[in-house]
C-alpha cells in the first residue's frame, strides 16, 4: 500500500484523496484551518448557515454531478435574472429585449456586442484567445465604444489594473461557462444550488473518506516538506515530522513553492511567479429583498466587484425567511482591503450597496470572508507559464486551481482538475 499526504483540504485536496482512497492507497489529508472545504466552506451568518463564498451549479457540470450523485445529493435549479447598474440606474439584462432595450449601448454597440459573445460562445480554439489581450480582443470584436462604456468598468472591477496583463481566454471562458447556463434552459439563465449549501456536501465527502481508511487533520497546518531518502517528509508547525512515499500540494502556487525549499530554484520562481487575485467578500444578511437580479453586474463604480442576491436562488425555507447577498471585491494579494476590520470593510460596502438600492432594508448582520490566493491571473500564453503536476523531486506533485486554464475557477472545474491531475500523474497504474 502507497501512503499519499494531501496538503489542502479544500474541494481539491478532497477529491484527490477520494480518488487515492478508491485506488486503494493510504491518505492523509492535512488541513491548516478547523475545517474542511476551503472556498466551499460554509459558515454561521447570523441564523442561517451557508456557503462562505457564492457557488452555482449547472446541469452541464458533469464532475460535480458525478460527486453528487454517489453522495446521493440532489440540485435545485431555477431560472436567474441579471441586472445592470449604471448611470446611477438599475437595468435588467435577463432576456434579449432587455438587452435590445439597454440603453448605454447604440444599435451597432449591441449588434457587435452580440457577435462578440457568439465568437467566444462557439469557438472551442481556447489557445488562439490566449495570445490576445483581452482589451485587444474586445475592442476588436465589440468596437472602442462599447469596450469603454461596457466591457472596461466589468474588467477593472473584477481584476482591477491586473485587466492589461490579462489574455482574451479569461472572457472566452466566462462566456462559456455563462453560455452553457443560458442555452441549457431556453435562452435564459439557469442556476442551481445545493440544498444545505455545500456544508452537506462536505460532511457527506467527510464520512465517506473515514470509512474509506482515509484520515482528515484539522488545524495542521503543514511548515516545511522536504525529501529524505526514499520519502517525502512533512514538517508540521507544532514541530511532527511525518514520512509519506508521495505527497500532493494542493495550496496556491506561491504558497507551495515557500512550502518546498528542495526544489530547483527555476520550479520554485515557476511556481511564486504566477500572478493572483484574492477575494474579500461580505455576506450581509437583510429583511428584505434588493431586487429580482441574482447578480447585478456594476458599470458605475462601487467598492465591490458585483451584486449576488443568493436569495434569488436559494429556497427562502433555507435562509430562514432572510435574503442573503454577498458583495466580492476581487484584490491582489497584497491589498490594504486585507488588513482592513470587518467592521469598516461592512461600513464601507453597506453604503456602497445603499447607493445602488436607496430602499435597501434592515441589515440583519454582516461578515467578512477574505482569501489571498483565489484565481491565477490568466496572463498572455499563461498555460505555458503554468508549471505540470510532477515536480524535480521525486514523489512530490502540485495541483492547483492555477493549472485550469481553460476554464473558470468553480467546483466543477476543480474536481476536474483532480481527475486529469491524476490521470497524468499515472496514479491510477499503481492499484
Amino acid at each position: 500500500m502507497t501512503s499519499y499526504a494531501i496538503v489542502g483540504g479544500g474541494m481539491l485536496g478532497l477529491k484527490l484523496a477520494l480518488d487515492l482512497t478508491d485506488l486503494g492507497h493510504e491518505v492523509s489529508v492535512f488541513e491548516g484551518s478547523d475545517h474542511i472545504g476551503g472556498l466551499a466552506s460554509s459558515w454561521q451568518v447570523g441564523d442561517v448557515r451557508w456557503d462562505r463564498f457564492y457557488h452555482v451549479t449547472l446541469e452541464s457540470d458533469t464532475h460535480t454531478q458525478k460527486l453528487l450523485r454517489r453522495l446521493d445529493i440532489s440540485t435545485r435549479s431555477v431560472k436567474a435574472e441579471t441586472g445592470v447598474y449604471a448611470d446611477g440606474k438599475l437595468f435588467a439584462l435577463t432576456t434579449n429585449l432587455d438587452f435590445l432595450r439597454f440603453p448605454i449601448l447604440s444599435l451597432v454597440d449591441k449588434f457587435r456586442f452580440g457577435l462578440t459573445i457568439l465568437r467566444a460562445a462557439y469557438s472551442n480554439n481556447w489557445e488562439q484567445f490566449e495570445q490576445v489581450p483581452v482589451e485587444t480582443w474586445l475592442t476588436r470584436w465589440s468596437g472602442k465604444r462599447a469596450f469603454d462604456r461596457f466591457w472596461l468598468p466589468l474588467l477593472r472591477s473584477k481584476l482591477g489594473d491586473s485587466y492589461r496583463d490579462t489574455s482574451a481566454a479569461f472572457i472566452w471562458a466566462t462566456i462559456q461557462r455563462l453560455y452553457k447556463a443560458r442555452s441549457e434552459s431556453g435562452n435564459q439563465e439557469r442556476f442551481g444550488y445545493i440544498p444545505g449549501g455545500y456544508q452537506s456536501v462536505l460532511e457527506r465527502l467527510a464520512n465517506l473518506l473515514s470509512t474509506s481508511g482515509a484520515t482528515i487533520n484539522l488545524g495542521t497546518s503543514v511548515e516545511q516538506i522536504s525529501s529524505a531518502e526514499d520519502k517525502i517528509q512533512l514538517k508540521l508547525v507544532d514541530g511532527r515530522v511525518e514520512a509519506f512515499d508521495n505527497v500532493i500540494v494542493t495550496a496556491a502556487a506561491p504558497l507551495a513553492a515557500r512550502l518546498c525549499p528542495d526544489l530547483p530554484d527555476v520550479e520554485r520562481q515557476s511556481l511564486s511567479s504566477l500572478p493572483y487575485l484574492g477575494v474579500v467578500c461580505a455576506s450581509v444578511l437583510l429583511d428584505q429583498p434588493l431586487s429580482p437580479y441574482y447578480v447585478t453586474n456594476l458599470v458605475d463604480p462601487a467598492p465591490f466587484t458585483g451584486v449576488i442576491e443568493m436569495s434569488n436562488l436559494v429556497d427562502s425555507d433555507e435562509l430562514g425567511g432572510k435574503h442573503l447577498v454577498y458583495l466580492p471585491k476581487y484584490v491582489t494579494p497584497d491589498d490594504p482591503l486585507f488588513s482592513a476590520s470587518d467592521e469598516e470593510i461592512c461600513e464601507e460596502f453597506i453604503a456602497g450597496l445603499g447607493k445602488i438600492h436607496p430602499q435597501m432594508g434592515e441589515v440583519v448582520t454582516c461578515q467578512i470572508a477574505r482569501a489571498r490566493y483565489v484565481m491565477a491571473i490568466p496572463t498572455i500564453s499563461f498555460s505555458e507559464r503554468v508549471p505540470g503536476f510532477r515536480s524535480s523531486v521525486t514523489g512530490l506533485s502540485f495541483v492547483n486551481s492555477a493549472q485550469i486554464v481553460n476554464g473558470t475557477l468553480n467546483v466543477n472545474e476543480t474536481l476536474a482538475l483532480a481527475e486529469r491531475a491524476l490521470t497524468e500523474l499515472a496514479l491510477t497504474e499503481l492499484t
